[in-house]
């Protein structure tokens, strides 16, 4: 491991992998430093019953102007652009219901952009219909779409987030994309940053494989793991930890189950397990049109059934999908894989959302320190937080404020 850099970009995520790339494209001494033993952060591609599935990042949201599109095309990666389930007719509607819900849930998100626009940031279940019909599922929405509960969630942060309709996937792995991204970059693996002491002349990087010392450093890491290291900064940044604090990851987990007949569905249907309560699951039935389920859990049901112990989601998964395909509909299913990213320690969730009234905390996170320090990461993006892009972006903004620091 270099022991010396110029550069030192804490965070091996899409945030950290495009600002190192950055920097040694512009011949910049640099080095990642990543506590696991892969790079990619939350991005997670592995291959599992012969496909590449992503634990992670997985849609390419506002694909017309994201940037990793142009970069997995030039890795020669392909890019399937089918319309998104949620974007499709939904199995387990009766006649009428779908328009119903769709209908339900425009009315609350317009009602979520009056609210954003009033004097004082709320929550977003102040936009509930009171005795809604339709709030179950919106409520097991709002946990897909922000990893929080509606009660959690602020209305500004939500209406603050810009996107477009175009959300394609990646058939190698949005993952694989952007650790092969990082090609040719020196990176340290395995090597958790515990201590940045910035009092000196050069910053120490205190690590378990030793100190770095470097005259810079990009700051990456997720909020909910800064919030946990008041001590991390020496001297300390306690704005940076409270801006953390008031930005959590909600939590959102991927499990793939394999389906036996699998052609009897449609290619890329959808359906949900419950209409009618937050506590359920949405199933992307044969994605790629592949011989399996991805099924989608979010906010305080992902928790419990982390809590819950091996196996949980599987049997949640069973019991809803038997519950409107039919009894034996269970026999036909079989795990796969899925990543518990609440216990992930260096993660501790999926994405952030501002809680209410603390939506300026992106920029407290994102402002640099110092003209040494700097911070990148999808917490930073006032638009595009919870996205890679909005990671990647945030990332070369921060590499090009290095840039313009060494000028001056």
């Amino acid at each position: 491991m270099k022991s010396d850099t110029e550069v030192a970009v804490i965070g091996g995520g899409a945030a950290g992998v495009a600002a190192a790339r950055h920097l040694h494209g512009a011949g910049v001494d640099c080095l990642i430093v990543e506590a696991r033993e892969r790079l990619g952060g939350r991005a997670f591609t592995v291959t599992r019953a012969g496909f590449p599935i992503d634990l992670g990042c997985g849609w390419l949201h506002s694909a017309d102007r994201n940037p990793w599109v142009k970069i997995a095309e030039a890795q020669g990666h392909t890019i399937d652009k089918t319309p998104p389930p949620w974007a499709r007719s939904s199995l387990g509607f009766r006649l009428g219901e779908q328009q119903d819900y769709r209908e339900a849930f425009a009315e609350f998100e317009e009602r979520v952009s009056g609210l954003a626009h009033a004097d004082k940031d709320v929550a977003l279940s102040a936009a509930l219909e009171p005795g809604g019909p339709w709030n179950g599922l919106i409520g097991a929405v709002v946990t897909f779409i922000s990893g929080g509960e509606a009660g959690q969630v602020s209305a500004l942060d939500y209406e603050n987030y810009a996107h477009t309709d175009a959300n394609w996937r990646l058939v190698e792995g949005y993952g694989a994309t952007i650790v092969k991204h990082a090609d040719g970059v020196p990176v340290a693996l395995d090597c958790p940053v515990r201590r940045i002491d910035h009092s000196g002349k050069r910053l120490k990087i205190e690590t378990l494989k030793g100190a770095i010392a470097a005259d810079r450093a990009i700051f990456t890491l997720p909020t909910t793991v800064l919030a946990e290291m008041e001590s991390f900064f020496l001297p300390a940044l306690p704005e940076k930890i409270e801006a953390a604090r008031n930005l959590p990851l909600g939590l959102d987990d991927k499990l793939f189950i394999a389906l036996d007949r699998a052609e009897e569905f449609e290619k890329d249907s959808r359906l949900f397990g419950h209409k009618n309560q937050s506590k359920t699951a949405a199933y992307h039935i044969r994605p790629f049109g592949r011989p399996m389920i991805e099924g989608f859990f979010g906010g305080a049901n992902a928790r419990e059934l982390e809590a819950a112990g091996e196996g949980a989601f599987f049997d949640f998964a069973v019991a809803e999908l038997s519950g409107i395909l039919g009894s034996d509909f269970g026999k036909r299913l079989k795990p796969i894989h899925i990543h518990h990213w609440a216990a992930d320690p260096f993660a501790r969730g999926a994405y952030s959302y501002a809680v209410p009234g603390e939506v300026d905390c992106r920029a407290v996170l994102a402002a640099p320190v110092d003209g040494r320090l700097f911070f990148a990461g999808e917490a930073c993006s006032k638009h595009d937080y919870s996205t890679a892009h909005g990671a990647f972006l945030t990332g070369v903004a921060a590499a090009e404020q290095v840039i313009a620091a060494r000028k001056r």
